[in-house]
């Protein structure tokens, strides 16, 4: 664990978070500054900074992971499209230094660009669709 990494706390339950799938080595939740409804993160419990430094053991269990989670939000939002976001170093925008991949429902014409700025979503909002994306990543 990264001894200041906010995702390493929400991993060991230190910070809360709106979990939506768990298993022995990743663990997805809900962004609480999403950019769309359904915008979800997933990492693996290992840490590691970034995409270079990642065991390749664990990127390839978080990306099982991300693909099974992108496949629940797409089911839940039914978005237009969607984007799967990963960054790596603060030239990408990288902003929480653990390996973390962002899965983005799409709207149409909604404007996106990638390096956006953070705006608080309703916390209700979010715990209900996470509980939605919860129920249909266990399916």
């Amino acid at each position: 664990m990264g001894n200041d990494c906010i995702f390493c706390k929400i991993v060991e339950g230190v910070i809360p978070s709106f979990k939506i799938y768990e298993d022995e080595n990743t663990l997805a939740f809900m962004d609480i500054n999403p950019v769309n409804p359904g915008h979800c993160l997933v990492v693996p419990k290992n840490h590691a900074p970034n995409l270079f430094e990642s065991e390749p053991e664990d990127l390839a269990n978080t990306m099982a992971t991300v693909r099974k989670v992108a496949r629940a939000v797409q089911q839940v939002a039914k978005p237009y499209g969607l984007n799967l976001l990963q960054a790596n170093g603060a030239g990408a925008a990288q902003s929480v230094f653990h390996l973390h991949f962002h899965i983005i429902p799409r709207g149409r014409d909604d404007d996106l660009r990638m390096n956006w700025g953070l705006k608080s979503g309703n916390k209700d909002e979010i715990a209900a669709l996470a509980a939605k994306i919860k129920a249909a990543v266990e399916d």
